[in-house]
């Protein structure tokens, strides 16, 4: 027992800012929530924050953004995103539109980026976003400096 509330404080001082990325019916959804019950699972707090930032970036962007300490980017081609159970359903979800947002995506990447292949079988992905995120978790704890995206 107090190993596990040991865990859940180093994890509040030293917490890491990870952010889960892709298209429409890449599966964030799914993994994310699988990897939050994973973590939760081995003693770690940790918050969805996805309403939450958008809301306030959109009010706020002067501010300074914290720069996510790394991004999960779950890679599919609009195609195969299309073969997935719903797509088409949301407005943004056509092959045209999707196709340019993974470009943009691409021009994001930089050393805090790890890209998966969103097309492989869900357990395999979701291994992957476990290890990475705690790699991230680890380095974090062990005094990684916070940074900003921009600064106005």
């Amino acid at each position: 027992m107090e190993n596990g509330t040991s865990k859940k404080v180093e994890t509040l001082s030293g917490g890491a800012l990870v952010v889960l990325e892709g298209l429409d019916r890449s599966g964030k959804s799914s993994q994310c929530s699988e990897l939050l019950s994973h973590l939760k699972f081995l003693g770690y707090f940790m918050i969805q924050l996805a309403v939450l930032l958008v809301h306030t970036n959109v009010q706020a962007p002067e501010m300074g953004l914290l720069a996510p300490d790394m991004v999960l980017y779950l890679d599919i081609s609009p195609e195969k995103a299309a073969e997935r159970g719903g797509y088409g359903d949301e407005r943004y979800e056509r092959l045209d539109f999707q196709g340019k947002v993974r470009e943009k995506y691409k021009t994001l990447y930089d050393a805090s980026w790890k890209v998966v292949d969103a097309c492989l079988p869900m357990e395999e992905v979701q291994k992957m976003l476990r290890e990475y995120v705690l790699e991230c978790v680890a380095e974090c704890q062990n005094g990684k400096a916070l940074s900003h995206l921009w600064l106005h």
